[in-house]
C-alpha cells in the first residue's frame, strides 16, 4: 500500500542544507570538500526513499522528482540567509569563503531543482500544459516562483497518491471483477464528439472498467446527426456487439444527447429485447433553453456558415451525414418535447428494462474548463444550475435518478462526468463512479 514517510524529507532536507553550508568548512581543511560530496549524494538518493508503495515507474519517477521540488524552498530558508548575512560580516570572514560558499551552493541547487522541475515535468499527467507554461513564465519572477512551485508541488503530490491508492485497490480487488457484467456494456457518446482510438471520448473510464472485468463496446453514431440517425446507427452498435459476443442483450450507458439517441432507438427501432438497462448521464431530458434560444436568435447565415464549416470537418474525421444544425434542434426545449412526444406511446417498451439517470452542475463557472467556464452563466439565465450545458432541471428520467455534485468552488461539468480532460477532481472520483454504476449493474444481474 502507498506510504509517505515525512522524515526521510526531514532528513533530505538537513542534507542539502548542509551540502550548501560544508564549504565554510574548507577553511579548516580540503577533506571536508569529500564531506560535500557524501552529503550531496545523499540529498540525491533519499528522495526515492519518500514513499512506498508507489505504482509503476513513471509515478516512481514523479515521485522522486517532486520530493526535490518539495525540499528545495525549505533549503532557500537557510543558505540565502546564511549568504546575506556572510555578506554583512565580510570583513571578518574574507571574501573567499564567501565566494566559495556561493559557487557551490548555486551549482548544488541548481542540479537539485533542475532534477527535480525535469523529472515531474517530464512524468505528471495532471500538470496540464498551462500549468507547465505558468512555471516557465513564473520561474524567473521572485516570490511568484516560490507560489508556482508549491502549486506543482501539491499536483503533483496528490497524483502520486491517488493513481498508487487506485493502483492497490484494484489489484486488491482484482479477483472479485466487480465490473464483470452478465450483459456487455455498449458505451454512448454525446454530441460533436466521435469514439476514438487515439483520444477516447471517457477518457480513463474505460480502462478502468476493463481492469475490474468489464466488457466494453461503443455507440460509434455521427458526431453531429439527429436523433433518429444517430439511433439507427446506435442499434447496428448493438446487432454488432450481440454477434461479437453471443450475449442476448446489452447494458447502455449514455452520455449527453447519447441518452436521447438511445431512448430513441430502445424505443422507436425495436431494439427493447435487447437492452437490459439504460444509464443516462448529463442527458438533457426535457432539453436546454439555451440552446433553442440560440437556434432562434441566431442568423441563417451564421448558422449555415458555422454549419458547413463544422459539418466538413466532421466528414473528414469519420462521419458519414453530418448535420450540425439539426444535432443541435433536437436538443433545444421545443425539439426534445418533440421527441418525448413521438416516444411517449412506446414507453412501454422500456417494461423489464432498467433505467436510471445521473445529472451534476458546476458551483462556480470559473471552475469549469473552457468553453463550459464561458457559458455556464448563459445556460443558467435560461435553465437554472446546470453543468456548464445542461440545466439541473433536464436531467431526471427513468426508475431512480441521483444527483451529484462536491463541496468547494468547483462542482462537477458536463465534461467532468465523462473524464473528457482526464483530471482528477476534488470530492469526485470519476472512474470509481462509473465502477460503481457497472458494479449496481452487476449486482442486479444485468
Amino acid at each position: 500500500m502507498y506510504k509517505e514517510r515525512p522524515a526521510i524529507k526531514v532528513f533530505d532536507g538537513i542534507f542539502i542544507t548542509a551540502a550548501c553550508l560544508s564549504p565554510f568548512l574548507y577553511e579548516i581543511s580540503y577533506w571536508f570538500i569529500a564531506l560535500t560530496a557524501v552529503l550531496a549524494i545523499l540529498a540525491f538518493v533519499f528522495p526515492g526513499l519518500y514513499a512506498s508503495g508507489v505504482a509503476g515507474g513513471r509515478l516512481k519517477t514523479c515521485s522522486y522528482g517532486n520530493m526535490i521540488l518539495s525540499v528545495f524552498p525549505l533549503t532557500l530558508l537557510v543558505v540565502v540567509p546564511v549568504f546575506i548575512v556572510a555578506l554583512i560580516f565580510n570583513e571578518k570572514i574574507g571574501w573567499t569563503p564567501i565566494i566559495v560558499y556561493a559557487c557551490v551552493t548555486i551549482g548544488l541547487l541548481n542540479a537539485y531543482f533542475w532534477t527535480g522541475i525535469i523529472l515531474v515535468y517530464l512524468t505528471s499527467k495532471q500538470i496540464g500544459i498551462s500549468k507547465r507554461l505558468i512555471g516557465i513564465f513564473c520561474g524567473m519572477i521572485p516570490v511568484a516562483n516560490l507560489f508556482v512551485l508549491s502549486w506543482i508541488v501539491k499536483v503533483a503530490t496528490r497524483e502520486i497518491r491517488e493513481e498508487s491508492e487506485r493502483y492497490w485497490r484494484d489489484e486488491a480487488r482484482k479477483d472479485l471483477q466487480v465490473c464483470k457484467t452478465r450483459y456487455p456494456i455498449l458505451m454512448v457518446h454525446g454530441v460533436f464528439f466521435r469514439d476514438s482510438e487515439h483520444l477516447n471520448y471517457w477518457g480513463r473510464v474505460p480502462e478502468e472498467l476493463i481492469k475490474n472485468g468489464a466488457t466494453i463496446y461503443y455507440g460509434g453514431q455521427e458526431s453531429a446527426g439527429d436523433v433518429r440517425t444517430c439511433a439507427l446507427q446506435i442499434k447496428k452498435a448493438i446487432v454488432q456487439v450481440l454477434q461479437e459476443t453471443g450475449a442476448p442483450k446489452v447494458n447502455i450507458i449514455a452520455h449527453s444527447k447519447g441518452g436521447l439517441d438511445s431512448r430513441y432507438c430502445i424505443s422507436m427501432l425495436g431494439m427493447a429485447p435487447y437492452v437490459a438497462s439504460l444509464t443516462t448521464v448529463n442527458t438533457p431530458h426535457r432539453g436546454c433553453e439555451f440552446a433553442e434560444y440560440l437556434m432562434n436568435k441566431a442568423p441563417d447565415k451564421l448558422k449555415n456558415t458555422v454549419s458547413a464549416a463544422y459539418n466538413k470537418g466532421a466528414k473528414a474525421l469519420g462521419d458519414t451525414n453530418p448535420d450540425f444544425v439539426k444535432a443541435v434542434t433536437d436538443l433545444t426545449k421545443d425539439g426534445v418535447a418533440r421527441l418525448n412526444a413521438e416516444m411517449a406511446p412506446m414507453q412501454s417498451q422500456f417494461d423489464g428494462i432498467y433505467t436510471q439517470s445521473f445529472g451534476s452542475k458546476l458551483n462556480h463557472a470559473t471552475s469549469g474548463r473552457f468553453p463550459l467556464n464561458m457559458s455556464y452563466y448563459f445556460v443558467k439565465y435560461f435553465d437554472g444550475f446546470n453543468d456548464g450545458l445542461v440545466g439541473e432541471d433536464s436531467f431526471q428520467w427513468g426508475q431512480e435518478y441521483h444527483f451529484l455534485t462536491n463541496k468547494g468552488l468547483r462542482g462537477i461539468s458536463h465534461a467532468d462526468m465523462i473524464d473528457l480532460n482526464r483530471e482528477n477532481i476534488d470530492g469526485f472520483d470519476v472512474r470509481e463512479f462509473y465502477v460503481g454504476v457497472v458494479q449496481g449493474l452487476k449486482e442486479r444481474g444485468l
